[in-house]
């Protein structure tokens, strides 16, 4: 299988490398500095206190790179739209499309069942490109749990982490995500199948949605959001909102609130990637993991005061930064 991960930053330079070292048919795209050191060095990866280093074919035109059995999708959300046609190129007639992106996917509504129409989501994809470039056949859903940091250009380091439940949108278990997840596994990985991916995008992003803008409007970690009393029950209020939505499309929340909220403390003294990216100058997933929460609160008709203050709020502090 040839599999190509576009966007070999943190998280898909940690795929490539664990992949890559057993033995699979993997190339990168990439850019910039991180590029260069890819093609001049190869990639290293530090994991566990041990330092790998491979030989990747890497590149910033995918075009070279032929068409591939399966892309991986590893760039934060709002990067994608203006790549769509580069992805495009390395896709055949069976390419498969996996995108290991935070927040709703762009092919939530395929399959989802008659009580819900196909259709893109607009602030996650504009005009729903995606959606009719890619074409939601091809997806395969992904949540993506580890974390891991660029040390430096062509150097990952794996903070945590080793799991990436896969899924098919139509809830089937096809011959070809059984076989991805048995390439992950061969990778090290934790690569579950799941019949109802959705619920699992929705227990990921039930925290991420409430503590995430929550971190960058207060400079706070994790543990001290989860642990103070007054953000605790913004989180909790902004949870429930969210449920009811996720609820109301289908979804089924295995674990309550408080287990989730004690999830993201046990996690300490994080700083979430949202407060990162503002920290660093960079543009905020504020859309896939928050807006898109909004647009289906919208879609559904149901109440989220509390989701829409705290976007606003952190919207607002973005442009501020030149973040969104």
């Amino acid at each position: 299988m040839k599999i190509c991960i576009y966007g070999a930053g943190a998280i898909g330079g940690f795929l490539g490398a664990r992949l890559a070292l057993a033995g699979a048919h993997v190339s990168l795209v990439a850019r910039g500095a991180h590029l260069a050191a890819i093609k001049a060095n190869g990639l290293t990866l530090v994991s566990n206190g041990e330092c790998f280093n491979c030989k990747i074919p890497a590149t910033d035109n995918a075009a070279e790179l032929g068409p591939q059995d399966c892309v991986i999708i590893a760039l934060k959300a709002h990067s994608v739209p203006a790549v769509v046609d580069d992805i495009h190129a390395l896709c055949g007639t069976a390419t498969t499309i996996v995108s290991a992106v935070n927040g709703v996917p762009w092919w939530y509504f395929y399959g989802l069942g008659p009580d819900f129409s196909e259709r893109p989501i607009e602030c996650v994809d504009p005009g729903g490109k995606q959606w009719k470039v890619f074409t939601p056949q091809r997806a395969i859903g992904c949540i993506v749990y580890p974390a891991c940091e660029i040390r430096e250009p062509g150097v990952i380091e794996h903070v945590q982490g080793d799991r990436f439940t896969l899924g098919e949108p139509t809830g089937e278990k096809t011959a070809r995500v059984s076989r991805l997840a048995e390439l992950f596994r061969e990778a090290g990985f934790k690569a579950p199948v799941k019949s109802r991916i959705r619920d699992e995008v929705w227990v990921k992003l039930w925290g991420n949605v409430a503590f995430n803008p929550l971190s960058a409007l207060t400079g706070a970690s994790l543990a001290t959001l989860c642990n103070d009393q007054a953000t605790r029950a913004l989180a909790r209020a902004i949870m429930i909102e969210v449920q009811a939505i996720g609820e109301a499309l289908g979804a089924h929340f295995a674990i309550d609130v408080e287990q989730r909220i004690d999830g993201a403390a046990a996690v300490g003294e994080h700083k979430t990637s949202m407060l990162q990216d503002l920290e660093s100058g960079r543009p905020m997933e504020i859309d896939a993991v928050v807006t898109a929460v909004q647009e289906l609160a919208r879609l559904t008709k149901l109440p989220s005061p509390n989701l829409d203050l705290v976007l606003a709020l952190v919207k607002l502090r973005a442009r501020e930064a030149g973040c969104y």
